[in-house]
């Protein structure tokens, strides 16, 4: 099987191969080839040589368009610095120091130069026909919000200003929806969702606010004929009922999930991955550590599952750990 024919089988509830192998890698992916993160935040070329290679040298089933966070935010008029060996830096939240939506540009995904350089990644990758899956991404509600306002100020909004909130929100779902459509028309077959600072609020909030939205961002996503993946970095744990709901066609599971807790509570067909330690266990861990571990792993989520740590594979792993995490598991 190609590593799309795999991921689609074990998503349709069919029985691939092997189970697949969904590693996600940045500034890795950028050190491999011997470039920077701030060349692959900014060039699309270079992300997509980056994760073609690596997924051709250990041997993983699925490439990605992530690099940082600010792709939509510069749409909206931010302005970003790259860092050679840094995730890029938002210079200035376009809605911190005022708050007035009326001004915020709304960004055409294949006009605005970052949101038009994923776009490209995602063609490129088509163009190559690797027989990988294809990730586009986009930001959730909650964490572009938080990008747009900066992190406490929206977290504010969020308890005092709940009309505000929303109203940004909606806007942040409507140009995601325009995103995640000009990636799909590029090629990708799935859609990844960051959503990294719903981990810190409360279940409440979660499910009044934020949780509606996602919903109507993967449905809107799921109506173009594609999957949808959920990510959502740190403790998820109070949030699982809420992403039940969401039922995102893969969910991300940080290594403190338990993952027989997200199996119970999610929709059976939905697809785990996770919950490998990306520090202690990919980057510090022994190979045979790892391998151990993602079969314990597979063990506990049950099918279906992809082979992936909690969060992204950190600068400096030791090759041999990324070829242990992605050694062929045979699936059950």
């Amino acid at each position: 099987m190609t590593g799309k024919e795999r991921i689609d089988a074990a998503l349709a509830g069919r029985k691939p191969d092997i189970v697949p192998r969904t590693p996600i890698l940045m500034r890795y992916a950028a050190e491999y080839i011997g470039s920077n993160y701030g060349a692959f935040a900014s060039d699309h070329t270079v992300l997509v040589e980056a994760n073609r290679r690596a997924a051709a040298d250990f041997g993983f089933d699925q490439v990605s368009t992530i690099s940082d966070p600010y792709r939509e935010t510069q749409g909206y008029g931010a302005e970003i610095q790259y860092v050679t060996d840094g995730v890029p830096r938002c210079l200035k939240h376009p809605l911190q120091d005022d708050p007035d939506l009326s001004k915020l540009p709304r960004p055409d995904p294949l006009k605005a130069e970052r949101m038009l350089d994923r776009v490209r990644a995602v063609a490129e990758y088509a163009r190559l026909a690797g027989g990988h899956s294809i990730l586009g991404w986009v930001e959730g509600p909650a964490a572009e919000g938080a990008d747009l306002r900066n992190a406490e100020p929206f977290l504010v909004d969020l308890l005092d200003d709940e009309a505000y909130a929303c109203e940004l929100m909606d806007l942040i779902v409507d140009n995601a929806i325009r995103f995640a459509r000009a990636q799909v028309d590029a090629g990708c077959d799935m859609v990844g969702i960051g959503d990294a600072i719903a981990s810190q609020v409360s279940p409440g909030v979660y499910e009044s606010l934020i949780q509606p939205r996602e919903k109507r961002l993967v449905r809107a996503i799921q109506s173009m004929g594609v999957r949808v993946k959920m990510h959502i970095c740190g403790n998820i744990t109070h949030l699982l009922p809420g992403l039940a709901d969401v039922a995102p066609d893969v969910l991300d599971c940080d290594h403190m999930v338990s993952l027989a807790q997200a199996r119970k509570t999610m929709p059976p067909k939905t697809a785990l991955t996770g919950n490998l330690d990306p520090a202690g266990i990919v980057l510090n861990g022994s190979p045979a550590a790892i391998r151990d571990a993602a079969r314990a792993a597979y063990a506990e989520a049950g099918p279906p599952y992809f082979v992936n740590a909690g969060c992204e594979i950190p600068s400096g792993t030791p090759p041999e750990n990324l070829k242990a995490l992605c050694e062929p598991i045979p699936a059950g």
